[in-house]
């Protein structure tokens, strides 16, 4: 057992010592610069003088060519009468070394007796002492300037702080993170206990002889709360948590990145048992590639920091933590046993892990009574728990603006509208042939979904514009989350998405731009089922087309002949206009209905789920009894 487990934890940050070899430094440059400055000054005094001899300046007293003479302690700076009759911006005068101090005063009563400008300055000799004065003063003053310009720049006091970390040390009470914030990620978290129990209770281990894996590489994609986790992980352990980013190792200068290495391992050494954490790893851990050439800054870095891995004894409780969303570019030496050996994966939250996000999130907002967590839990699948918090924000700083105290419901389904359409365009006119284009196109879209039996509910129409660029859209909320889709279902959400131009073309015959998205969403969605899903009948199993990174929703890339992704483009586009002909047949068969409801939807701008149901199930009750409709599905609400 660990003897500190029950004391209060303790403030473990390491000193901070700068290495005396930088003060030395600094000092040397500091002289250096003095020396130089003095020199620089004393050169541009002395440009503007000639230096003489005393003899040179007693001929020139006997010869009455002085015009202005100066005595001081130490020389004697004179001006002859030629110079003196030169413009001032040429004149230069001389000076020349006193000869003896003694015969100072009747020197200077005979240069008078003679007209002679004369300056007499003897005073006690000083001079010594204010020129020492004067240096240290100087020194003092460029010292300190380096220290501040130095410490701000290099962030570690000097020179040598180029090459040192710019790790953060956290510690619990101030990070305030531990497993109580990270919600959806229950999986994640059951699988970082085990470290968290060693650096606890590293005894308990090393007596059967196991070996906690040195590093711990954490996948997902962004906004999954891989960095939370990691900062959770050190506050549970009570432990310093080191955080750096791969992209600070990464400089300009040659060896610098590889220096910062060695820096950060032996700060964790000196304190441990620690956590090394190292977000967006792929900057420096990138794939080395010889094609390009070898010996590049980031592959020195990337070999300092498999050397350190290596030679850290992971007994002494140093966990190293790393965070990417791009697993598949990362070096296999990185990756291997020995290294960032365990991979554990921080997916998309389920509904339950939605909710709990939405809790953990709502902790500190005032809610009303009207609010339903689980609906939004519902309504937001496939979302991550960046997205919740940017939600449950957006929906308190809607309630502020709207002078109450409390969030409610709307305020939530009103920030996620935001999130995915945008806000409204208050000041957007459109003119009455572009409200009904628009008002039947999403008719459409509702209509063919409702007439399809397992498809979504449609939850709200609207044909106000938003901000996103669309003039209106279609809501659809599941009523269950599924982890698989029939090739059925997916068909369904084809002809959905078709069905905005073919209610264009059915009513007015014509063909707008504003069926672009849909297309698109329709033409991925089409090329997926065939070169991915296996669900076409000429390709059958094959699957021609690869995604290269799957956490950050990456488009796919076809791996085949040309003649496969030829004939992927054809069963693509019959695909396609299979659905479109097939949206088109349940629209006209229900041309009444569709009418009926746009013109509904022309008044009110929205409409909701409920109030559009009304109409489909109002028209199935007209039916007769037994009758199915022309799909062979009975409508149900």
């Amino acid at each position: 057992m660990d003897p500190n487990r029950n004391q209060p934890p303790q403030d473990n940050k390491p000193e901070d010592k700068r290495p005396k070899g930088n003060l030395w430094v600094a000092l040397i440059v500091t002289v250096v610069l003095v020396l130089l400055i003095s020199s620089v000054v004393n050169a541009v005094i002395n440009s503007q003088y000639t230096k003489t001899t005393y003899s040179e300046f007693l001929a020139a007293m006997e010869n009455n060519e002085l015009a202005e003479v100066e005595i001081r302690a130490d020389r004697i700076v004179y001006l002859t009468k030629e110079e003196a009759a030169k413009p001032a911006a040429e004149q230069r005068a001389c000076f020349t070394g006193l000869h003896s101090s003694g015969g100072t005063l009747a020197l200077a009563n005979e240069l008078d007796e003679m007209g002679v400008k004369v300056d007499y300055q003897i005073v006690e000799d000083n001079s010594g002492i204010v020129l020492i004065l004067y240096y240290v003063l100087m020194i003092a003053l460029i010292f300190g300037m380096m220290r501040m310009l130095t410490r701000r720049l290099s962030g570690d006091g000097l020179m040598g702080g180029f090459g040192s970390s710019k790790a953060k040390v956290y510690m619990e009470k101030r990070t305030g993170v531990t497993f109580r914030d990270v919600a959806g990620q229950d999986e994640a978290k059951e699988s970082l206990l085990e470290i968290i129990d060693f650096l606890h209770n590293p005894q308990k281990y090393t007596d059967i002889g196991a070996k906690l894996p040195k590093g711990v590489l954490l996948v997902g994609s962004p906004g999954t709360g891989k960095t939370l986790l990691a900062k959770a992980v050190a506050g549970e352990a009570n432990v310093p948590f080191f955080s750096i980013s791969g992209s600070d190792f990464v400089e300009m200068f040659v060896g610098v990145g590889a220096s910062r290495v060695r820096d950060l391992f032996e700060q964790a050494a000196k304190v441990a048992p620690c956590i090394i954490f190292i977000d967006e790893i792929d900057a420096v851990g990138r794939s080395r590639d010889a094609r390009f050439g070898g010996n590049t800054e980031q592959e020195q870095t990337l070999n300092q920091l498999l050397g350190e891995i290596d030679g850290f004894d992971s007994s002494k409780g140093v966990v190293c933590l790393a965070a990417t969303n791009r697993p598949e570019i990362l070096d296999k030496a990185l990756l291997r046993p020995g290294r960032f050996d365990r991979r554990i994966i921080v997916d998309r939250p389920n509904l339950q892990g939605r909710l709990d996000t939405l809790k953990v999130h709502t902790r500190k907002i005032r809610l009303a009574e009207d609010v339903d967590l689980r609906k939004i839990a519902q309504a937001t699948a496939g979302a991550v728990g960046a997205d919740l918090a940017n939600l449950v924000n957006e929906a308190a700083l809607r309630a502020v603006r709207k002078g109450r105290q409390t969030v409610n419901q709307e305020d939530l389904m009103v920030s996620f509208e935001t999130v995915i359409a945008g806000t409204e365009k208050k000041n957007s006119v459109l003119t009455d042939t572009e409200k009904r284009l628009v008002a039947y196109h999403e008719v459409g879209h509702a209509l063919v979904a409702a007439l399809q039996k397992h498809a979504q509910p449609v939850s709200k129409i609207t044909i106000v514009p938003h901000t996103t660029g669309s003039l209106g859209y279609t809501m659809q909320m599941p009523e269950e989350e599924k982890y698989l889709q029939t090739s059925e279902e997916l068909m369904i959400e084809l002809r959905t998405l078709v069905a905005g131009r073919a209610a264009e073309q059915v009513v007015f015959g014509v063909k707008t731009t504003g069926a672009a998205n849909d297309i698109q969403r329709a033409t991925a969605l089409a090329r997926n089922m065939i070169a991915q899903y296996g669900m076409n009948d000429k390709l059958g199993l094959m699957a021609p087309a690869s995604v290269s990174n799957p956490y950050l929703e990456s488009q796919s890339y076809m791996d085949c002949s040309q003649e496969t992704a030829a004939l992927v483009d054809r069963e693509s586009q019959a695909l396609l206009q299979s659905c479109y002909e097939e949206a088109k047949e349940l629209l006209l068969s229900h041309r009444p209905l569709l009418d009926e409801i746009a013109n509904f939807l022309l008044v009110k701008e929205t409409i909701t789920g409920d109030e559009f149901m009304a109409y489909v199930n109002a028209e199935a009750k007209q039916l007769p009894e037994g009758t199915e409709e022309s799909d062979g599905q009975q409508v149900e609400g």
